[in-house]
Formats: C-alpha cells, structure tokens, sequence
C-alpha cells in the first residue's frame, strides 16, 4: 500500500503577527494522533482538553454524548478532508480557547528527501505559554515582558523562566520531537508466550 502524505498550515487565530506551522502527516492518521502532532508542533503541552470541527461534526477525546461529539480515534483524517484548500478548526484549551485554523495545502505531498512520516517544514514564531489567559492574556504577557517598568515584568520573566522569545521558532527541535513521538507511538511485536 503506497501511502498518501498530506501538507497541512495550522495558524493560531486572532494574534498578529501570525503564528504558524506547515507540516507532514499521513493522509491515515487518527485524529487522536493529529492531535498530539499538533501539540509538538505547535509547542503546547497537552495538558487541556480539545477538539476537531470538521463541517458540522465535532470531535473530541472524551465525548460524553453524541451532542458532545465524536470520539476522535475512531477518525482518520483522510477519509474526512480530502480536497486541496479545505479548513477545519483545532480548539485546544476550553478555558484558554487557543482557536487554530488547520488548511490542506497538498493532499499528495511528495518529497523525495523526506525520511520520515511526520515533520515540520517551516514557521513562524512561539507558541503562547501554557494557562497565560488566551489571547488577550498572552498580549499583555507580551507587553509586560517587552516593558521592564511594567507592573507585572518581574513575575512574568519569573513565571515564563525568564527566557521566553515570542519570535523563537526552532523546526529542528520540533522535527526531533516527532522523531521521538514517532518511536514511542510505533506499533511493538509481542510475543507473549513462546520464542520464535
């Protein structure tokens, strides 16, 4: 079976300038697994609930009723977007609501010098930290650590570990990332009763 590769963008929505990423993934990923690539590519730490808005279905995690959603493992992002051009959303942190719009830029992506099933090519500045409040919270981050008098500088270069660039994108540690996702994720052989 030749396996098809899709080139997705996903850009966090209402912060100028733009953050973004384009990135590589197998037409038949999950999109449970979307998900945690998102995260390693975006720089999000997985530590809030999220969801897919595909159309008019709704996919999730943990869905308690069918209002609530769709279970997102149960769904292969191929057999749900399959035409060049077409968007869908990403909500990550229901409190924070980090709105992301994901577009397939190439649904037959070919690149003979791509070793591996998921990478990052390119992007464009750091993610937003953890809990900062959503959009309106991560500006005023900004502006605070930006302005040495500002009232909340110090506890914000404390709380961010004092070295955060919101202009920092690094695709190599991204790309080691997924590396690593991609060894921890595979499929093992066991063999759990005799030896072969």
């Amino acid at each position: 079976m030749n396996e098809r590769f899709y080139l997705l963008k996903i850009q966090l929505l209402d912060i100028e300038p733009a953050i973004w990423r384009r990135f590589v993934v197998p037409a038949s990923i999950t999109l449970d697994r979307l998900h945690d690539v998102i995260q390693i590519v975006m720089g999000w730490t997985d530590s809030h609930l999220h969801e897919f808005t595909i159309g008019k279905k709704r996919y999730t995690e943990y869905p308690e009723s069918k209002e609530d959603g769709l279970v997102c493992g149960k769904y292969r992002l191929g057999d749900l977007i399959k035409q060049n051009g077409r968007t869908f959303s990403y909500l990550y942190d229901f409190g924070d609501s980090w709105e992301h719009e994901l577009v397939l830029e190439e649904s037959r992506y070919f690149n003979p010098e791509l070793r591996t099933e998921l990478a990052c090519l390119e992007g464009e500045r750091a993610c937003p930290p953890e809990d900062v409040g959503g959009v309106p919270g991560y500006l005023e981050f900004c502006k605070a650590l930006d302005n040495p008098d500002h009232e909340e500088h110090e506890s914000y270069m404390e709380w961010s570990g004092g070295d955060f660039n919101s202009e920092r994108f690094d695709s190599e540690s991204v790309n080691w990332e997924l590396l690593k996702y991609l060894r921890w994720s595979r499929d093992r052989y066991q063999n759990w009763g005799g030896v072969e």
